[in-house]
């Protein structure tokens, strides 16, 4: 249940500091919008995990320092030349993309414990409608 909820609640941050990395960067103002949404929502994910380690007595671990800075440099370094609408949804559509292939494979290594099923759920939903409102963001440059 530990290592679950640990690896439930990195995914989120991992969501969280993309978004705060990148959202700076951000010119469109719907596009700025759409993160910040994301990011509330990601923290409110963040929260329930962090209620949940509290009822069970589990210590929950952020992503380590090393993982930390190697996001932060690769957001910069893409973001260095193009900061275009277009390229920023597109990094966004690939880390979506990463934390739902995150969710199956940590359920599949994981599930089975009722209550971070049901949040992993919903995280897997909200990220597929993530989805579909950063995909039109592609056809703006």
């Amino acid at each position: 249940m530990e290592e679950y909820l640990n690896a439930i609640y990195q995914n989120i941050r991992t969501a969280v500091q993309s978004i705060e990395d990148i959202i700076t960067k951000v010119d469109n103002s719907e596009l700025k919008q759409e993160l910040a949404m994301e990011e509330d929502t990601y923290l409110a994910f963040q929260k329930e995990c962090e209620v949940y380690a509290k009822s069970e007595k589990i210590d929950i671990k952020d992503n380590n320092f090393m993982e930390k800075a190697r996001l932060w440099t690769s957001i910069n370094m893409s973001t260095m030349m193009d900061k275009s609408t277009r390229h920023i949804a597109e990094l966004m559509l690939l880390g979506t993309f990463m934390g739902i292939l995150t969710c199956y494979k940590d359920q599949d290594d994981h599930g089975g414990v009722k209550e971070l099923d049901e949040i992993l759920d919903r995280l897997k939903e909200f990220e597929r409608k993530n989805i579909e409102r950063l995909i039109p963001f592609l056809k703006e440059n």
